[in-house]
């Protein structure tokens, strides 16, 4: 009985032990809707995307995932709001390379940080831009362009949608590669641009591949080459910049989630899992292609990668072109 007695205590004692670890477990998540910001207003491409994707996983994950476009700065006011939410999985970042990998080059004073204030989860999508010129531009290749720029240096200008955009920063990379000069003239957006191009006050323009299809078909612009590492789908007789010579050009827009830093890793292994079946599906790699877009997944430690190089690789551009968003 003795015996008994000592073992019935020992046993209560052990369930008493384990009570507060199993009452510690975390919770089922999610348990509300979940957030995803925007860092762009809403009706643009990048919210296009993002309101795609919410709304697949919101199917996958049982739970409504609600858009929350938060723009200015560069993308920086919706980083640093997500950056500073609750690390439960409930706040979500919409990332792109510009609020990741290349604002901390443009800001000196940017109020988050991309790689301690975030942990990445996957990428959802990858872009690509198409160098494009005025029909009256006396070059069909980017040799023959490039051929032209060194006749008459500084003769050829390129717009853009703004200091440090990635139409921008690919004007930037192809001015310092081919060893040519070249006028950047921003605008406030990629459409005053385009009107520009269109009317004849422009040379050139790198723009995005959606943006330009339906003016390449109608001859109102020539396509040169695309940034991308391959071709594109939308423009397969198109070469890309690296076929002309100019080796390790790459211009490659990517788009993917990331949460606060400290959330669980239980909440970011299940998020990888449900963006990366999204994207998997027929569907969705139908959308994106139709919209000059490739999808895309990739692990939270790949994602995490992408950033840090692509993070190096833009910092010597954007301080070579001498742009500045403070």
């Amino acid at each position: 009985m003795k015996t008994l007695g000592t073992f019935a205590g020992l046993l209560a004692a052990t369930l008493c032990a384990l009570a507060p670890a199993a009452h510690a477990q975390p919770p089922a998540w999610p348990q509300k809707p979940v957030s995803l910001v925007v860092p762009f207003p809403a009706g643009g491409p990048t919210d296009a995307m993002a309101r795609l994707l919410a709304l697949k996983l919101g199917e996958r994950l049982g739970q409504q995932v609600v858009v929350d476009n938060r723009g200015g700065a560069g993308g920086g006011i919706a980083a640093e709001a997500v950056a500073r939410s609750p690390a439960d999985g409930h706040t979500l970042f919409f990332g792109t390379t510009g609020t990741m990998a290349i604002n901390p080059s443009l800001y000196s004073r940017l109020r988050y940080d991309p790689v301690k204030d975030f942990a990445p989860v996957s990428l959802m999508a990858t872009t690509m831009n198409v160098l494009v010129v005025d029909p009256a531009v006396p070059a069909h290749s980017t040799a023959e362009l490039v051929k032209l720029a060194k006749a008459k240096p500084g003769t050829l200008n390129y717009g853009s949608a703004g200091n440090g955009s990635s139409n921008h920063l690919s004007g930037e990379l192809f001015r310092s590669m081919a060893g040519i000069e070249l006028s950047h003239v921003p605008y406030k957006g990629s459409a005053p641009a385009m009107i520009d191009l269109l009317g004849g006050r422009l040379s050139m323009m790198f723009d995005t591949i959606a943006q330009q299809t339906q003016n390449i078909a109608t001859g109102k612009v020539r396509a040169i080459a695309v940034t991308g590492p391959k071709r594109s789908p939308l423009l397969p007789d198109v070469p890309t910049v690296q076929e002309a010579g100019l080796q390790g050009f790459d211009v490659t827009i990517w788009y993917g989630v990331l949460a606060p830093a400290a959330t669980p890793a239980p909440v970011i292994e299940r998020l990888h899992k449900e963006i990366a079946a999204v994207m998997a599906t027929d569907e969705m790699k139908q959308r994106m292609q139709a919209d000059g877009a490739q999808a895309a997944s990739t692990t939270p430690a790949e994602f995490a990668a992408l950033i840090k190089r692509d993070t190096a690789k833009w910092a010597p551009v954007v301080k070579a072109s001498g742009a500045s968003l403070d």
